[in-house]
């Protein structure tokens, strides 16, 4: 990370605070609690072991989620992008199945599933494997013609096209459309785990917020939102790696 981004993480931080406690001294601390209140409970929280028990619950869930749509909507995204008749065969039904809302197959799903994380885990994946597979067949759509006519009138094999053509054109939209679903399932995981379930972030911050207890929500919410950061940031820093000949 350029000191010039450091300098601008730590000036919006401190914009992001100072606005937030002028919130609390107009709404008052019952409402909106000030910061400082906030960090000295989230303080008194990391030392629990329950605390720790809900974020590697919400974890696991949001990094299998990724991990399952990833593996299985980038590679019929590249394979979809790069053969028209395919695609053309495909595109009807991806055009049904993206526009339904998916989350109103909860109820469906936690009865075929039951309320433990399998069924939390197979709800995110759903919602976000459309994004990441819409996105990568388009990344993919972007190759020149002439690129795949060369190659073939080279003798290349189908796999050579996929990997030294398909796979770093697209790696850039690829690495876009994960960012941009790190914060759909962030949205996703605090849903579902405040339905039918007494171990997540989502659930801890419901739980306070029933309790009345909007200092400790909003640590929920604070750690909810660092594990957002912490992925997005992740595949920020694994496309400045993977692709250096693009600046990002």
């Amino acid at each position: 990370m350029k000191k010039k981004q450091i300098i601008t993480y730590v000036i919006t931080i401190i914009i992001v605070y100072a606005v937030w406690y002028i919130l609390s001294l107009i709404l008052g601390s019952s409402i909106l609690p000030d910061p400082v209140s906030v960090f000295i409970q989230g303080f008194r929280e990391i030392r629990e072991r329950s605390f720790w028990e809900h974020v590697m619950s919400s974890t696991f869930r949001i990094i299998t989620g990724l991990f399952i749509a990833f593996f299985t909507a980038t590679p019929l995204g590249l394979l979809l992008g790069s053969n028209d008749k395919l695609d053309r065969l495909f595109s009807p039904l991806i055009y049904l199945g993206y526009p339904v809302p998916k989350i109103v197959l909860m109820p469906i799903i936690f009865v075929i599933f039951g309320l433990g994380d399998t069924a939390k885990i197979v709800l995110i994946t759903m919602i976000i494997f459309f994004q990441l597979l819409i996105t990568t067949r388009d990344a993919a759509r972007t190759i020149d013609k002439e690129v795949i006519y060369s190659l073939r009138s080279l003798g290349s094999r189908q796999w050579d096209f996929y990997r030294h053509v398909v796979w770093p054109v697209s790696l850039p939209g690829i690495f876009t459309s994960l960012r941009i679903v790190t914060g759909t399932s962030i949205a996703v995981l605090f849903f579902v785990e405040s339905i039918g379930t007494n171990m997540g972030l989502g659930y801890y911050i419901i739980d306070a917020w029933g309790r009345a207890d909007y200092t400790t929500m909003f640590v929920g919410i604070i750690a909810l939102s660092t594990i957002g950061i912490v992925i997005y940031e992740i595949f920020d820093l694994l496309e400045r790696k993977v692709c250096r000949w693009k600046k990002v």
